[in-house]
Order: C-alpha cells, then structure tokens, then sequence
C-alpha cells in the first residue's frame, strides 16, 4: 500500500513513457472489461503522439518516481460557445493509488492548462458500466449531457463510408 503523505508528482508524457503509457491503457480496458477493444500499440502511441503534428497529449502522475496515473487528452473546439476545449480520452489511476485524488489532480490540472490556452469546457465519455466513474465525474461537478450521447463508425464500416465516392 502506499504511503498517503508522498507527494504526487504531475508532468507532461514524453516518448520515453510510450512503453507505460500503453500499459496503463491495457489495464484500463482490463478493468471496464473491454480489453479486447484495444487495438492500439506502443509503435501507434509514438506515432501519433509524439511526432510532428501530436494528436494527443499525456499527463503523467507520479509518487516518488513510480507511475501513479495518466490523463490523456487533446484539444477541441464548440461551434456553439465559440471557444476551445479539451476531450479527455483516457483517465487512468494504479489501483495502489487509488484514494489520493489523483485523478482529481489530473483532470484540474488539464483543466487548468485548457483554461490558460482560452478554453472553457472539458468533455470525457464514460464506460455505460462503470458506475464508479460516473459517481466520481459527478462529485467534481462534471455532469452527464442532457442531449448528447456518442455515435461512432469504426474500423472496416469507417474505412468503407471515407472510401465512398461521393456522388
């Protein structure tokens, strides 16, 4: 078990932390039960994230130098407030870290960053199942929408829609 009083350390991912990063979000999908879901690999997390035109950014937790937790996001844009914003992607905790309001820490500080940059919302999606997330979203006054919910087309349906000729 950790210790409560060690200092929680939060820093931007680098390429070197590909290798954890992906970790963390194979034991992500273990715990929702959906790791079956992920495709993704270290190579495509170097690729996309750390070349030179990033597609996502990381925020890293760490305790006295021990992965604790990661948020990653990117940026977005609402036409309907006019301003940018940041989609959260993957928020992910250790289990022996749990408690310590990290992922609290994460999400204020990605916040916080979006703020700085002119932004003024923050949008995540929740696992339909995971009650504790929902609950935990909540606390932190980040509410479920009223009048939205995802659509997505994925894979061979998304490669045969953008391979369509238009008429």
């Amino acid at each position: 078990m950790s210790n409560p009083s060690q200092a929680v350390t939060l820093r931007p991912g680098t390429i070197n932390d590909v290798e954890i990063i992906h970790a963390a979000l194979l034991r992500l999908g273990t715990h929702i039960g959906a790791h079956q879901e992920i495709t993704s690999t270290p190579e495509d997390l170097r690729r996309y994230g750390f070349g030179a035109n990033p597609a996502f950014s990381t925020l890293i937790a760490e305790i006295d130098g021990e992965f604790a937790g990661l948020c990653l996001h990117f940026p977005i844009f609402s036409t309907w407030m006019g301003r940018p914003g940041v989609y959260v992607q993957d928020l992910y905790v250790e289990d022996r870290f749990r408690g310590r309001r990290i992922g609290e820490k994460l999400l204020r500080r990605v916040a916080k960053e979006c703020r700085a940059a002119g932004g003024g919302y923050l949008r995540l999606s929740v696992d339909t199942d995971n009650e504790t997330a929902k609950a935990f979203y909540e606390r932190l006054g980040i509410g479920r929408s009223s009048y939205e919910q995802v659509q997505k087309i994925v894979g061979d349906a998304f490669f045969a829609f953008a391979d369509t000729r238009e008429e």
